[in-house]
């Protein structure tokens, strides 16, 4: 079986926020990071060369392939501001319809800007994504 080619790493997270060009996308991210340090009580650590990632869950599929992930994350793309919600979005739909704009790929929530959601119903998804990991999953 194939490894995950996203694992942690030991690159240093404030250095990258730092390496953000944009001031705006700059403070968006730690105002993200501050949600997912405070919804997971986890330090943040790098996943491969440009997301951060917050608390780690082991998987195992039907198929016998196993591995460990981060619980929740995020990637300062050129295109949006990408959140790691793993569950998906179907348990969430009541906060979905309060979020605002964004688009969504299976765990992956796209926002161009932080001022086009609503932060508390952010912060609610995200703590609601995050004790979901916890009661499904072996979590650290």
């Amino acid at each position: 079986m194939a490894d995950n080619k996203t694992k942690p790493n030991k690159k240093g997270v404030a250095d990258f926020i730092s390496s953000i060009d944009d001031s705006d996308r700059r403070r968006d991210v730690k105002k993200v990071a501050a949600m997912m340090r405070a919804a997971t009580g986890s330090r943040a650590r790098m996943w491969g060369s440009n997301i951060v990632g917050y608390g780690q869950y082991h998987y195992k599929y039907e198929s016998g392939r196993e591995g460990d992930f981060m619980i929740t994350g995020f990637s300062p793309r050129k295109q949006a501001l990408t959140l790691y919600v793993i569950p998906g979005f179907k348990h969430f739909q009541p906060l979905m319809t309060k979020l605002g704009k964004y688009k969504t790929g299976k765990s992956c929530l796209y926002i161009r800007r932080l001022s086009d959601v609503d932060e508390k119903v952010l912060q609610r998804l995200i703590v609601a994504s995050v004790k979901y990991m916890r009661k499904n999953y072996d979590t650290k």
